[in-house]
C-alpha cells in the first residue's frame, strides 16, 4: 500500500495555548484500482461529499485508475493530555498522546446516534490478537428483528467484524478493534464500539498497553493557531445532539482565545454553516 495511505500524520504544529497539534495535511492522492470517494474518505478521515467538492466532482462520481485527487484532511487534536488515548466521538478521530503531545491520529467509526459510544474516562483492559466475537444479546436481538441469521459466536477470520485486533476497555462490551468493512470508517455506524482501519489498527495495537488511559469525549468544535499566525477552526455536525448551538460553542471558544474579533466574521460563519469536518483557516 502506498505511503500516502499508510501515514495520516503529515503535519504537526504545537500550540501551547490550546489543542496540541494538527494531524493530516494537504496532499495529492493517485487513484488505485477499486477505490471510490467513500473508500478514500474513510481511509483519510474526510467526508466523501467534501472530497468530491474539493475536486469539482459529483458526489457519486466514478473515479478512474491513475487520476489524482487533492485530499485535505487536516484535523485538530483535542486539548493535550499527558499520555494515553483520546477519542473524540463527534470528530470520529482517535489520538494517541505521549508526554502531552499528540503523536498519532486515526480516523474511526463510532456508535450510531441510536446506539452511542459511551463517553468518559476508561483504560485499556485487554489486548487480543485474532479475537473471537461473542455476539452481545442486544445485537442478536437486532439480527432477529431484521430477519438475519442470528449469530452467537464468530471465530477469527475474514468474516469476523472485529478484524484481527481487539483492545477491550474497562467498560463491559465496548472496545477498539479492526474491521472487515474498511469503507465504514469515519461514520456513525457501530453498536458503540470503535472501528479502526485494519492497517491503522496494527499500528495502534503496538502503541498502546494494558492499563493505558482512554478518554472518550464529544467535542464537535475545535480551534487552534499555528506558528504562522493562522487561526484554524474545525466544526462537525452534532450527530448525538449534545452540543446545543454550534454557533454559541464557536463564539465561546473564540472568546476564550481572545479572538472576539472573529465572531460573526464571514469565514467563521461559513465554517459553522458548512460543517466540513476538517480544520479550515478563518484568519490568515
Amino acid at each position: 500500500m502506498r505511503a500516502a495511505l499508510v501515514s495520516l500524520l503529515v503535519l504537526m504544529v504545537a500550540d501551547p495555548a490550546g489543542p496540541a497539534a494538527i494531524v493530516g495535511g494537504v496532499r495529492t492522492h493517485e487513484i488505485a484500482a477499486g477505490e471510490t470517494l467513500t473508500s478514500i474518505g474513510a481511509r483519510f478521515g474526510l467526508d466523501p461529499r467534501v472530497l468530491a467538492a474539493d475536486n469539482a466532482l459529483a458526489p457519486n462520481a466514478r473515479l478512474r485508475l491513475g487520476d489524482r485527487l487533492v485530499v485535505d484532511n487536516r484535523h485538530i487534536a483535542p486539548a493535550p493530555r499527558t499520555a494515553g488515548v483520546v477519542l473524540n466521538v463527534a470528530q470520529r478521530m482517535l489520538f494517541v498522546f505521549d508526554e502531552g503531545e499528540a503523536i498519532r491520529g486515526f480516523p474511526v467509526a463510532v456508535g450510531r446516534p441510536d446506539w452511542r459510544t459511551p463517553l468518559g474516562a476508561f483504560e485499556v483492559a485487554l489486548k487480543e490478537i485474532d479475537p473471537v466475537w461473542d455476539v452481545p444479546v442486544s445485537i442478536q436481538a437486532e439480527m432477529a428483528r431484521k430477519g438475519q441469521p442470528v449469530l452467537v459466536k464468530v471465530p477469527p477470520g475474514a468474516e469476523n467484524p472485529l478484524g484481527n485486533r481487539w483492545l477491550g476497555l474497562s467498560i463491559p462490551g465496548v472496545g477498539i478493534h479492526g474491521t472487515n468493512q474498511p469503507s465504514s470508517i469515519y461514520r456513525f455506524t457501530t453498536h458503540g464500539c470503535v472501528r479502526v482501519h485494519p492497517d491503522d489498527m496494527l499500528e495502534l495495537f503496538d502503541l498502546v498497553s494494558v492499563g493505558m488511559p482512554v478518554e472518550i469525549v464529544y467535542e464537535p468544535v475545535l480551534i487552534t493557531t499555528n506558528g504562522r499566525g493562522e487561526v484554524l477552526l474545525e466544526v462537525h455536525r452534532d450527530a448525538y445532539r449534545r452540543a446545543g448551538s454550534l454557533e454559541a460553542v464557536v463564539n465561546a471558544l473564540l472568546r476564550e482565545r481572545g479572538l472576539e474579533k472573529l465572531i460573526a466574521s464571514a469565514p467563521v460563519r461559513r465554517a459553522i454553516v458548512e460543517r466540513v469536518g476538517r480544520a479550515v483557516p478563518v484568519l490568515e
